[in-house]
């Protein structure tokens, strides 16, 4: 798990300045692919923050992958909204990725900007967002060299069943750089599914389907279907 961006933001911002939630996921890739995904974390604890303010509003996560013996990573995305105008569905995006691994160093760097349109339905159960952003990957401690990107975001969160039921998630598309310098897209969803059991307390999966995302050296397999069982507790 590289990301987690299933707070419905709008629906958030619409009932309090801010929420935070904290999740604890058990991954099965790696008894689903042995091989391919043999040294994939089993659990991965998330902490995630959304704030609201007058000029927009603030977002991040951290992903914490462990094993029996170690902590695997730890990995973060923060990113800043600047609404372009009080009942604009329009906002500026900046977003710094990055993060620090017991194996591999640290993630590659990455740091992004451009435009939001977010939206929702007149109830707020239902809302959305899309991000075109500007992506420029920095040089990391493992000699991936720095280059420029571009990424096409989508954000969404639907709450149904008398709220007891919520189906959120993102996707993502970028261009990566392979080792000889040519690139190739990167897919990565998380569609999350939770029933919510109290105001606070949840239990439900996330999916992560990926091409081109999972570091594999076994095959030449880029397409992964990586599901967890998790519960979530919001504050």
């Amino acid at each position: 798990m590289k990301k987690f961006l299933t707070t419905a933001l709008m629906a958030v911002s619409a009932f309090t300045a801010q929420a935070q939630n904290i999740q604890l996921h058990y991954d099965f890739g790696r008894n689903i692919y042995p091989d391919e995904e043999d040294g994939r974390q089993k659990v991965t604890v998330t902490l995630e923050q959304f704030k609201a303010d007058n000029w927009g509003s603030w977002y991040y996560f951290v992903d914490i992958d462990l094993s029996r013996k170690e902590t695997r990573g730890a990995y973060t995305e923060i990113s800043r909204e600047f609404n372009l105008g009080k009942q604009s569905p329009f906002a500026a995006h900046v977003e710094y990725d990055g993060g620090l691994g017991s194996r591999s160093g640290s993630y590659q760097q990455a740091a992004l900007i451009g435009a939001a349109y977010n939206g929702h339905t007149s109830d707020f159960s239902t809302t959305w967002s899309v991000q075109l952003l500007y992506k420029r990957f920095f040089k990391s401690s493992n000699f991936n060299r720095a280059f420029n990107s571009a990424q096409l975001t989508g954000v969404w969160g639907t709450t149904f069943a008398n709220k007891k039921c919520t189906f959120s998630g993102f996707i993502d598309f970028w261009r990566e750089e392979k080792a000889d310098g040519h690139g190739k897209l990167v897919i990565l969803s998380e569609p999350q599914f939770w029933f919510n059991a109290t105001e606070h307390f949840s239990v439900g999966s996330e999916v992560e389907i990926s091409n081109n995302f999972i570091y594999n050296t076994y095959n030449d397999k880029t397409f992964f279907v990586n599901p967890t069982l998790a519960v979530k507790w919001n504050f």
